[in-house]
């Protein structure tokens, strides 16, 4: 499985559309993936995830796939300040069984996106899974436990479009970039 970070997004509450520069990052990480044999592209129902699925399946010639258990911990809806959101987020990360009024608790978002890959675990070929950072990271931090996910990535989010592998629950490589390096632009004919 490729578990793909959205793209991008504009800086804004609610859901968020991507940016031009996260519609090229979809596309570059749809290229990459057109060569893997894909099967299936699940996606969070969230703006930014779909964007950022739909350009991977096209290239994979599937349909897009909604699945709610690729939701994010927390999306800030504009209502509660963002601040006090941002506190609720720092507080959800440190403290794992702390559930914000906005979202689920580090815990149980992992819990969930383990079980999304625990029920695509046998499908017949490579699926990609478009979701979000924070819940990436909730699964790799059980998955690995605390000290082995890098501390960037706790504390700063995965990057856009990074693409973390795993085979069932074996996660192989975590957020990786390469594919979205200036010298990957135009590959050599």
């Amino acid at each position: 499985m490729y578990l793909v970070q959205h793209a991008e997004k504009r800086r804004e509450p609610g859901d968020p559309e991507l940016t031009d520069r996260g519609r090229e990052q979809a596309l570059r990480t749809a290229e990459l993936l057109s060569r893997s044999g894909i099967q299936a592209v699940y996606s969070s129902p969230l703006r930014r995830a779909t964007q950022t699925a739909q350009p991977i399946a096209a290239a994979a010639g599937v349909e897009v796939i909604e699945d709610r258990r690729l939701v994010e911990r927390m999306n800030w809806d504009g209502r509660q300040p963002l601040a006090e959101f941002l506190a609720d987020w720092d507080r959800a990360t440190r403290v794992r069984d702390f559930a914000p009024a906005s979202g689920d608790s580090s815990h149980r978002a992992a819990a969930r996106m383990i079980a999304f890959v625990q029920s695509v675990v046998d499908s017949p070929g490579p699926v990609v899974a478009v979701s979000h950072g924070g819940v990436t990271t909730d699964m790799l931090r059980t998955l690995l436990g605390d000290d082995a996910v890098p501390r960037e990535l706790v504390e700063q989010g995965v990057p856009p479009c990074a693409i973390t592998t795993l085979e069932g629950s074996r996660v192989l490589r975590v957020a990786a970039v390469d594919h979205l390096r200036p010298e990957h632009a135009n590959p050599p004919s």
